[in-house]
């Protein structure tokens, strides 16, 4: 089955404002179901690309780096068999994994592969293991520690990561706290102590041993930021933020049930040494395309606030989860695709029934030139609306292949999608390939 990415990402717009109640709490996640993976077919795509599945079973699959040869490390969020990394390889290439090779023994998040190194994240810690000509770890068992003593609590502990072209290190410290309230209130902490610890911290991609207190705190007003990515074309950091909880538990006058399921948008931001984002003083509407005043801090629903804060790029519908950010540098996608960006969606906007999929944002000139687009549907593997079972995958990581190809990673059930393009590609003359 095909269908038409701009005709869903419009039912989605349109849905998201809809008064319909949601149905399940919007930050709860689905356990694990031991039911057979849902074949990559049921996919839904657009003409011309197809998905395979590599591998299953992996486990807590978060977020998953590729090197140059084609194997794909994998970053879990809990151990399997004592360790929270594994290499994958085909060895036959047949399409299939067929060799996995673990080491680290820590959970977490974050992987990248930058300057002959291989970057992971705990959820407190950040190592560096060197990598061979073959792009392979020379001593699993001894990784050099970049950076500890992160703040970890007990919710939204992810420390996702990325690397520029400087030797510059970027890790995520989120919230735990939504809306930074007074506890068992409605009250909004003012100032909000959290600004000082959460948002994008900076570090040393090359020097070990460093402490939390050696970073440099580059953008604040951030709850939680799961994907982030380099762009090679700005040369600058993009980072796609989980919005905030509940509206209507102390705030009835102002939401109901209906719209604090539908609100705030989840959002999409260039950031900047110094940027501040606004958390949790405002919010962004999808609905009035505003940022307006959170209640804890005054607003009403309708106050507009946040002056001298950054707007975002692109809004998505609420409680969608952007667990992964990659700006596509292939060519073998159609040319649009060519330095846009995707996202991995890890969770599901109830009023709109829609999530668990993978989207995409047109980009020229280092903006976005059009409205997000559902580029890779059904994960869920069940209708949303009318559910008649247990959702089968959660998107979380993102990786680009050596052939230009897209892996999907799923960290419900540990199964590993490949998308690929079969129809023809648009020729770029050389001037236009040059970087």
């Amino acid at each position: 089955m095909r269908t038409t990415f701009l005709g869903l990402s419009c039912l989605v717009a349109s849905l998201v404002s809809i008064n319909s109640p949601a149905k399940n709490n919007p930050g709860k996640h689905p356990a694990p179901t031991r039911k057979s993976a849902a074949p990559a077919a049921d996919l839904k795509l657009p003409s011309g690309f197809s998905a395979s599945i590599v591998a299953q079973d992996l486990g807590a699959t978060r977020h998953i780096a590729v090197t140059k040869t084609g194997d794909i490390y994998v970053k879990l969020g809990k151990l399997k068999d004592g360790k929270g990394i594994y290499r994958l390889r085909d060895t036959n290439k047949d399409g299939v994994i067929d060799e996995q090779v673990g080491f680290g023994d820590y959970p977490g998040t974050g992987i990248v592969i930058k300057n002959g190194y291989l970057y992971a994240s705990s959820n407190s810690s950040i190592f560096r293991y060197k990598l061979n000509e073959n792009q392979e770890v020379i001593n699993p068992d001894q990784p050099e520690k970049l950076v500890s003593g992160l703040r970890e609590k007990d919710r939204d502990k992810s420390k996702s990561i990325a690397v520029d072209n400087q030797n510059n290190l970027y890790v995520n410290v989120a919230s735990d706290n939504d809306a930074c309230r007074e506890a068992g209130t409605g009250k909004g902490l003012m100032p909000c102590p959290l600004r000082d610890s959460a948002g994008i911290w900076r570090f040393k991609a090359n020097v070990t041993d460093q402490a939390s207190s050696d970073g440099v705190h580059f953008a604040v007003g951030l709850k939680n930021v799961v994907g982030l990515d380099w762009n090679p074309k700005t040369n600058s950091l993009f980072v796609v933020q989980h919005g905030r909880g509940k509206f209507d538990d102390f705030y009835p006058q102002y939401y109901t049930p209906q719209q604090s399921a539908a609100l705030p948008a989840e959002t999409l931001y260039e950031l900047h040494q110094g940027d501040d984002a606004g958390w949790p003083y405002i919010y962004y509407d999808p609905v009035q395309k505003k940022k307006i005043l959170a209640p804890e801090y005054g607003g009403d629903g309708k106050k507009t606030g946040g002056e001298k804060t950054i707007n975002p790029l692109a809004a998505f519908p609420a409680h969608m989860g952007p667990n992964a950010l990659l700006f596509y540098t292939g060519t073998a996608f159609p040319e649009r695709y060519r330095n846009g960006a995707f996202i991995a969606f890890h969770g599901q906007n109830q009023p709109a029934n829609k999530g668990y999929l993978v989207g995409f944002v047109p980009f020229k000139n280092g903006k976005p030139s059009g409205p997000w687009e559902v580029f890779a549907d059904n994960f869920a593997g069940i209708d949303l609306a009318k559910p008649t079972g247990p959702v089968q995958h959660r998107p979380c990581g993102l990786a680009q292949g050596p052939d230009g190809s897209l892996y999907v990673t799923d960290d419900l059930n540990g199964t590993l999608f490949r998308i690929s393009y079969q129809g023809a590609v648009q020729k770029t003359t050389a001037s236009a390939n040059k970087k």
